[in-house]
């Protein structure tokens, strides 16, 4: 009652600042209570003789406010498969501190898992995330005055890799960066099914409840093709300050901070395969759509190039565009990033895209069906820790991998039929590799090859690029955080156990048959529930969502409003 006593007593009040009156969608600001001097002015009001908004620093109430985890709660999402997926889990010795009450530390990059901090002075960290925070507010603040930002998304995936949002006006942005932005559970652990949204799990008591989403503010940029609209990418926790165990994105950044902390850094990309169509009415069973990658290469101009300029303001830089095999289908070639930031780029161009084609009368989509195969590739290196030399790289030939390189690729393909349904989810990512094998009694396999684009994994050092391995068992439908956290877990396990393929490299493709990748979706979803080490690494809740969700789609795989539901989803 004391600490409680104390922490009311010293909690400042938010103000608001008047609304400005020349400029009815202008934002508001919050200050410090105390504050009088400073940017702003000590009655909260705006100069309205200074052409420019500013805004001045906000010292946030008191840093256990914010809902959120501390680093020490996060270093593994994994808990006890025993244990509610939304009940508080706490590692806190303090047993004074409120239920529901946690400290968050908001980081420069936004990273949960990623900041490594000390646990026994959690004091000390607590005030420099806060001083970071503070820092990355005031330049955010600044841009939305200089630029006129109205609204602000807060954007998460879910668990098909489709951007979850909820706009708010610039005016409350510093209020939902502190307390989170509340969204409904069922939005991000979802079904395709209108009737029945809720996955049927022993650990979903909460399915109906809300979460909060917390933004990374590393994350806010200014959309090109929206109107005084910025977007901020957002990590999902309960509303006790837990992280969301199911979050994709939130499991990627974990498996990267182990990889940190064993010394080594990711470094990758994603190509993609998107249709660009033209628009129809209405979409369904029995609609044509007109190829219109022919028009984009020859005749439509303004949307290539608009594309491209855009996503590279968003951070997003493509590094080729050109046309593919498919009608209307075009293969996209993102710039490679360390870290988190190439599953956040290719989320941010998954949805940008779509957006973008709307404005033109065009349809972007991912969706793969029995007819048309979009591809998903995840080119990827390890590095050391501080990302200054890549550890594929052989001193021998430019073509062969290093050891730990073989390592890596040998964990992935000893975990091939595990990931094959993390990284082609859908039906029609099975259909077509179904219709690889003409003999339905033959067996496809996980194979490896030097600049060899047949392969299941293709070791390259052309282009400009080191020696990178691409993981071309994924489809453009599947979720790039999933195919990110998915292939660092087998690739260190790879390393963990000194797993070797020497027998395995030196065969044709053709001749590669130790690795088995089940053809039917039902058999790799079975196949990952016995691949004790990713489900352990990415986390029992995780991978029991996944799989309820996916065995609902094949119950309703035949019926003709569950595809099209499914297919308007995707686009």
């Amino acid at each position: 009652m004391e600490e409680l006593k104390t922490i009311l007593r010293d909690s400042p009040m938010l103000s608001v600042r008047e609304r400005d009156e020349g400029k009815p969608g202008s934002p508001y600001t919050y200050l410090h209570g105390s504050s009088g001097n400073g940017n702003g002015r000590s009655d909260g009001r705006q100069d309205d003789g200074n052409p420019n908004r500013t805004f001045s620093t906000f010292k946030p109430p008191f840093d256990a406010s914010r809902s959120g985890a501390r680093f020490s709660d996060v270093t593994s999402i994994q808990q006890p498969s025993c244990v509610d997926s939304s009940s508080p889990i706490r590692a806190d010795a303090n047993t004074n501190r409120l239920p529901g009450v946690r400290a968050h530390t908001h980081a420069s990059g936004g990273s949960w898992a990623e900041t490594g901090a000390p646990h026994s002075d959690n004091d000390s960290v607590d005030s420099i995330g806060n001083q970071r925070f503070i820092a990355n507010m005031e330049q955010i603040k600044q841009q939305i005055a200089r630029e006129n930002i109205n609204f602000v998304r807060f954007e998460a995936t879910d668990l098909h890799g489709v951007s979850r949002s909820k706009t708010v006006p610039v005016r409350f942005f510093h209020e939902k960066a502190v307390y989170g932005v509340p969204m409904p559970r069922s939005y991000l652990e979802l079904t395709l099914s209108p009737k029945s949204n809720e996955v049927d799990n022993a650990s979903t008591a909460n399915f109906s409840g809300d979460v909060l989403l917390i933004p990374d503010l590393s994350t806010f940029r200014v959309l090109p093709w929206a109107e005084q609209t910025a977007r901020v990418i957002c990590d999902p926790c309960t509303v006790a300050g837990n992280p969301l165990r199911t979050s994709p994105r939130l499991i990627a950044k974990q498996l990267l901070a182990q990889l940190q902390g064993l010394g080594f850094s990711l470094h990758s990309s994603f190509s993609y395969e998107c249709c660009v169509l033209g628009t129809p009415d209405r979409i369904g069973p029995k609609t044509l759509l007109f190829p219109a990658t022919t028009l984009l290469s020859n005749h439509d101009l303004p949307f290539f190039q608009q594309l491209v300029d855009s996503m590279y303001c968003m951070g997003a830089d493509i590094d080729s565009i050109a046309s593919a095999s498919g009608p209307g289908q075009m293969e996209i070639n993102l710039r490679p990033e360390f870290g988190i930031a190439a599953a956040d780029t290719a989320f941010t161009f998954r949805t940008g895209i779509k957006e973008m084609a709307r404005k033109y009368s065009y349809i972007a989509s991912f969706f793969t069906d029995d007819g048309l195969y979009n591809a998903g590739v995840l080119s990827h290196s390890l590095w050391d820790a501080n990302g200054r030399r890549s550890l594929f790289q052989s001193g021998e030939k430019a073509s062969e991998l290093s050891e730990i390189g073989r390592k890596w690729l040998a964990g992935l393909l000893s975990h091939s039929a595990a990931l094959s349904c993390l990284m082609s989810p859908g039906l029609g990512c099975r259909s077509h590799i179904a219709k690889t094998i003409k003999d339905p009694t033959l067996m496809l396999y996980a194979t490896c090859g030097c600049n060899d684009n047949s392969t299941s994994y293709n070791i390259k050092s052309h282009g400009g690029r080191e020696t990178h391995i691409d993981n071309k068992l994924g489809s453009a439908m599947a979720n790039p955080y999933i195919v990110l956290a998915a292939t660092v877990a087998a690739g260190l396990d790879g390393i963990k156990r000194n797993l070797n393929i020497e027998s395995g490299v030196n065969k044709a493709p053709g001749q590669q048959k130790d690795f088995a990748v089940p053809v039917k979706l039902d058999e790799a979803l079975e196949a990952l529930s016995e691949d004790h080490v990713i489900c352990s690494t990415l986390g029992e809740p995780f991978v029991q969502y996944f799989i309820a969700m996916k065995k609902f789609e094949i119950e309703t795989q035949e019926l003709d409003d569950e595809r099209n539901k499914c297919l308007e989803y995707f686009i």
